[in-house]
């Protein structure tokens, strides 16, 4: 039997990267999943590759009709919702805090914080009616240290772990758990874009990442989808509040800053 058998979930920004490989290890663990997410093309590949068990739906989750519609398609489709992942993200904006545009943080927050809101608020409404359901965010290790991600960024991921505290206070009387992850440097393509003014080998990066971590191993979406796995299964019944941080001891050593800082910019 699969961890997940009989489960459907939701998955933002499950097209590429920590996403996709949520997706993938849901899917082997008996999901059937709604990927939502703005890449259309890479939607579509995920929903292919994995036949019945995926829907794809454009999505963009800082728009609620959005969010809403896709976890209406999980209803409709698979008859109930039981896993919301707020995974989708951004970098957003970079540089100095003097220099960062109200347009900017607007659209930095929107994606970071206000996506998790509106996916969180909308699995809610499905969730309490039936008595059950976990909701698992991905934060950041910038919601737990300084230095780590530009200002917004930060700011952002540490408001996700906030809300996540927060929600599972009033949600968990109704059976529904609400927890985040707080991924460390993982070779997706959005770390290796990190650098606006030269490309990024992603072997590069790889090496980079193994060479930081105190494991000596870059950190690769499949580690952080398994700890989403843990928080979206039975397993985890007895945890909710939590923040699973999955860094390959990078706050534990606290001294690794991350080479493409925003300064780079």
């Amino acid at each position: 039997m699969g961890r997940l058998d009989g489960k459907v979930a939701v998955v933002t920004g499950g097209a590429s990267g920590i996403g996709a490989g949520i997706v993938d290890r849901f899917v082997e663990e008996g999901a059937v999943v709604v990927v939502a997410d703005l890449q259309d093309a890479a939607g579509e590949a995920v929903a292919d590759r994995h036949g019945d068990a995926v829907r794809f739906i454009h999505t963009d989750v800082t728009v609620e009709a959005d969010l809403a519609t896709a976890v209406d398609l999980a209803v409709s489709s698979f008859g109930r919702l039981d896993v919301m992942v707020n995974n989708a993200g951004v970098i957003g904006a970079v540089g100095p805090i003097a220099d960062t545009s109200e347009a900017a943080f607007d659209a930095t927050i929107g994606v970071l914080l206000k996506g998790v809101f509106l996916g969180t608020k909308h699995a809610a409404r499905v969730m309490v009616p039936q008595g059950s359901g976990a909701i698992v965010s991905t934060a950041s290790t910038a919601a737990l240290m300084g230095g780590l991600g530009p200002h917004l960024y930060t700011a952002a991921k540490h408001a996700v772990v906030g809300l996540t505290k927060s929600v599972a206070n009033e949600l968990g009387p109704h059976g529904i758990r609400v927890n985040a992850v707080a991924p460390g440097s993982t070779l997706t393509p959005m770390v290796t874009t990190l650098r606006s003014d030269e490309p990024v080998e992603e072997a590069v990066v790889a090496d980079y990442l193994a060479s930081s971590s105190l494991l000596g191993i870059a950190g690769m979406p499949v580690d952080m989808a398994n700890g989403v796995l843990y928080l979206a299964s039975d397993e985890a019944r007895y945890v909710t509040g939590h923040c699973l941080v999955i860094d390959g001891g990078q706050t534990a050593s606290g001294s690794e800053k991350h080479q493409f800082h925003q300064d780079d910019h």
